[in-house]
């Protein structure tokens, strides 16, 4: 079960994808066939940005299939502060303790969540319509609300509310950093990532020498004292220490230092990358026809392995790309 929110960018993929002759990646060389694969046991039915959520409706994070089970009428939102959150359509939001799958707590919030996070009694939470909350889970009162702007249609990469210190940063539906005042209650400021009219969700969010990254499809900005945006067609994005990667649309893996200038890159022409690992002294971008792109960081040299791609949904972790029921292991 996917939120109804995502359902135009099915859609729209369909009709292009039929509209056109498409290109595809093929190396030149390919060293040999990748042999790092296992299984999961269960195929993945629904993924975001902290796990994957398993057919029997358990879920799956860390790298590891936990104890924790999703209800049948409810999505998996996010891994935050030690709990499971999960929520039905009609916004009744759960909180499942990793460590004691006895210990919950429940919110009915009567709308479509997007994403929500957890600090100690704090619940943070992005509705399906950009709206912002914060409630207590101790008391359940709603401390503050801040309304955004709806989508029209959003990337299925939606970022949760991050806390900084007694700050919480909302990474909007349309392209903003919200920051909100936990002590004061109210928002300081918000700051535009980018103003696309479609897909203009923040996909990525880290802080990185002290500066604040946020991504979507079209602009990364780094913030700090001063704002910088660059633009790309993005389609990935991972940190390694003080490195930005992406991928982009153009079959580009780059690399990026925090005040957004390009250290190095490289084109892979016509690749649709799926996602990106950083292992030790390498980057690896696993390709949708069926290649491993083993690189190394300062992306210089390269090798192309072949791997079995499933159908399904992917999720990345740690050092494997999960796929359906099957994982690529970088190990």
């Amino acid at each position: 079960m996917r939120k109804i929110f995502f359902v135009f960018i099915a859609l729209i993929t369909l009709i292009f994808s039929g509209c056109s002759t498409k290109e595809v990646y093929e190396p030149k060389q390919v060293k040999e066939d990748w042999q790092n694969y296992g299984s999961i046991e269960q195929d993945i039915i629904e993924t975001n940005m902290d796990g994957a959520l398993l057919e029997d409706r358990r879920v799956f994070i860390d790298s590891k299939i936990s104890n924790i089970k999703i209800d049948e009428d409810k999505y998996f939102i996010s891994k935050s502060d030690g709990w499971i959150i999960s929520a039905s359509l009609d916004g009744n939001l759960s909180l499942q303790y990793i460590a004691d799958a006895n210990m919950t707590e429940s919110f009915n919030l009567e709308k479509s969540i997007a994403t929500a996070s957890v600090k100690n009694d704090i619940l943070a939470v992005l509705f399906a319509d950009n709206e912002m909350a914060i409630y207590s889970i101790s008391t359940k009162k709603l401390l503050l609300k801040e309304q955004g702007n709806a989508p029209i249609i959003i990337n299925s990469k939606v970022v949760k509310p991050y806390f900084m210190n007694d700050l919480v940063l909302f990474l909007t539906l349309d392209g903003k950093v919200v920051i909100v005042s936990l002590t004061q209650k109210k928002k300081l400021r918000s700051i535009i990532v980018s103003s696309e009219e479609h897909f203009n969700n923040i996909i990525y969010f880290n802080v990185i020498d002290d500066k604040l990254i946020a991504v979507t499809g079209t602009k990364i900005l780094s913030f700090s004292q001063k704002e910088v945006r660059v633009k790309y067609e993005i389609r990935d994005v991972i940190t390694d220490k003080n490195k930005i990667y992406i991928t982009t649309k153009q079959g580009e893996i780059i690399s990026l230092n925090s005040n957004l200038d390009v250290i190095s890159k490289v084109k892979f022409p016509f690749a649709h990358f799926l996602g990106l690992i950083a292992k030790e002294d390498k980057i690896y971008a696993l390709e949708k026809e069926g290649y491993l792109i083993e690189l190394s960081k300062d992306l210089l040299t390269y090798d192309v392995y072949e791997v079995d791609v499933e159908e399904g949904y992917i999720h990345v972790n740690g050092d494997s790309f999960y796929i359906a029921d099957e994982y690529i292991s970088v190990k």
